[in-house]
């Protein structure tokens, strides 16, 4: 299953050129013995089967298949190549008119090289890391300006995102949410009204008809959709935990990994942004 938004579908990994949407199935080896399981093959996006005899295709070489180790290189490279740029650009960048134009014009690269991504059926790793140098600039700028008002917040702001990381992780890991094809659609459908309210927002402040920000004010309103909108990103996580899982499960090809790595770092900046923006508010309120 897969939302027909490719930003908000973090769509599964591709197979034969195709597109694999989540998969909600019991993983191999849980439907053996199990007489009222569904067919495997209709279960596993990533297996084949020989046309002419109806019998299971070799599976692919282990070596090729993503392996966990592939996703944290893919992901430590693809983040690390944010903090890079975050780095150089706050370094090398004074608060000024000009880095704003910088930031935003960064932003917009990042944008869409994303969405080119996105729109892809195979991962790029020169996309994927030029969209992570790009957004990295623009975070750098943004981290900055935000710094300037409000002395540590960034680095408050990178302790909540990996505090909301690792507790995502944890209650995943220990089976309290369960990634169905439900809960993927209810949560998407969520995202994307979440999304086309905040547009709108956007649209009424820039005509003068909603002041202060509106629904993105620095006041106790602002606090509770930021809040809303780190709690998105925690289940985009989830997402994000879960297709990792089949990949790994199914055999997914090991450049798949970057797939991971650009959903991870999508959603782990969505988060920063959203908890830098909060740790503000709260500052603002002291």
């Amino acid at each position: 299953m897969r939302s027909s938004n490719p930003v908000f579908s973090r769509r599964g990994f591709s197979r034969d050129n195709g597109y694999a949407g989540f998969n909600t199935a019991p993983q191999a080896g849980y439907a053996q013995g199990n007489p009222y399981a569904q067919n495997p093959y209709a279960q596993n996006p990533y297996a084949q089967q020989d046309v002419q005899y109806g019998a299971p295709a070799q599976a692919p070489v282990t070596a090729d298949r993503m392996t966990m180790d592939d996703v944290v290189v893919r992901s430590a490279i693809t983040l690390g190549t944010v903090a890079v740029g975050a780095v150089l650009a706050w370094a090398l960048l004074p608060v000024s008119t000009t880095s704003y134009g910088l930031a935003v014009g960064s932003a917009l690269v990042a944008f869409v090289l994303a969405m080119v991504q996105s729109f892809r059926r195979t991962p790029s790793p020169a996309l994927i890391l030029g969209y992570a140098a790009f957004e990295g600039v623009f975070l750098g700028v943004f981290s900055e300006m935000f710094n300037s008002r409000w002395s540590g917040a960034p680095f408050q702001a990178v302790l909540g995102t990996m505090a909301v990381s690792g507790a995502t992780l944890l209650v995943y890991k220990a089976g309290w949410i369960r990634v169905t094809a439900r809960y993927a659609r209810i949560g998407i459908s969520i995202a994307i009204a979440f999304m086309v309210v905040m547009a709108v927002n956007l649209l009424l402040v820039a005509f003068g008809v909603a002041e202060d920000g509106g629904l993105r004010s620095f006041g106790p309103l602002g606090a509770l959709v930021g809040i809303f909108a780190i709690l998105l990103g925690a289940f985009f996580l989830t997402l994000d935990f879960k297709q990792i899982e089949d990949g790994i499960a199914y055999g997914a090809p090991r450049n798949e990994s970057w797939l991971a790595a650009f959903g991870l770092t999508m959603t782990l900046v969505w988060i920063y942004v959203e908890m830098l923006r909060l740790v503000a508010i709260f500052s603002s309120s002291d």
